[in-house]
């Protein structure tokens, strides 16, 4: 798969079938519609080419809206990857491509730059300036530019519509196996390994600090985690606290991970850690003594759960 920042960094001098949207969580809908675009690209010979927003359209225009986003563009970038595509477009969303009309959108971004001779579309689709422009008007601009249109139906729309509401209420709850099931892999936050405040190891717990870049980023609720990484190769497993550690008077939200069984150091470095299970919520316990205990009920629980899951 080729990326590229823009559409008019899209350099590629055959016809393609698009999809356009977010594609926030690139989950088990999307991913049905994202089939049907490669296996068609293939019949018909023509290149699979997905156009997507970063940032979100309603970070640029409702900038008052705290949006919490499923994936990093990372995350997306690197999830598209994996389903076939020939091409994928970031373009970037600013008040300025919010304020081309659907004719300036429809010549110079599908046809002219993406050479779009096929686009597969929700029947809710809207676009252009205002969001005036609809699927019909689509289909009467492809009889003017000799591409054809190709609706997704109600029902897959509303498929995806549905997976993405439950995937965030799921996170929000800290339901992790729904979330993993209708994203169809384990939810995941990436960021550097910092300097905390070090209160693990007194208490013979080192963690793992992680400081996410992208403020964007839907985090989990507050509570404490089954999870999982690659390190060096290797996949290790641990305990993720996310919440301000009340019992120490902690304010500031971190996310916290004690590895089980490994003793690298890694701090500075990136990692990723995908989520498995949730084991309680965070509490706040009438000393650190109590608190190791229940850190240690909850290794032994996560012990006896991987145990049990191979």
């Amino acid at each position: 798969m080729k990326k590229y920042s823009s559409a008019s960094a899209y350099k590629n001098n055959r016809q393609s079938i698009v999809t356009i949207g977010t594609f926030d969580g690139v989950h088990i809908g999307h991913t049905a519609i994202l089939k049907r675009l490669v296996e068609t690209a293939k019949k018909e010979n023509l290149d699979a080419t997905v156009l997507t927003f970063f940032p979100h359209p309603r970070m640029v225009l409702q900038q008052n809206v705290d949006i919490k986003l499923i994936n990093t563009i990372d995350e997306r970038t690197e999830l598209l990857k994996n389903t076939g595509l020939d091409h994928l477009v970031i373009h970037p969303f600013t008040h300025a491509f919010s304020r081309l009309t659907a004719l300036e959108y429809v010549r110079d971004i599908l046809v002219n730059s993406l050479k779009a001779k096929k686009i597969i579309i929700g029947y809710d689709h809207r676009f252009g300036r205002n969001r005036n422009a609809n699927i019909e008007d689509l289909k009467e601009f492809g009889r003017t530019y000799n591409f054809e249109v190709e609706e997704i139906s109600v029902k897959e729309i509303d498929d995806v519509a549905v997976s993405s509401t439950k995937i965030r209420k799921a996170l929000n709850e800290g339901d992790i196996e729904t979330a993993n099931s209708y994203l169809g892999y384990n939810f995941m936050i990436s960021g550097e390994v910092v300097m905390g405040k070090a209160i693990g190891r007194t208490i013979n717990y080192p963690t793992a600090n992680l400081k996410l870049k992208e403020l964007y980023k839907l985090i989990p609720k507050n509570g404490v985690y089954i999870v999982q990484s690659t390190i060096d190769g290797e996949k290790i497993f641990g305990i993720t606290s996310i919440g301000t550690n009340p019992t120490v008077g902690g304010t500031e939200k971190t996310i916290e991970t004690h590895f089980l069984n490994f003793k690298k150091d890694i701090y500075g470095r990136t990692i990723t850690i995908e989520f498995l299970k949730f084991i309680r919520d965070e509490e706040t316990f009438d000393s650190v003594e109590i608190l190791k205990q229940e850190i240690r009920k909850d290794e032994l629980f996560a012990e006896q759960y991987l145990k049990n899951i191979g």
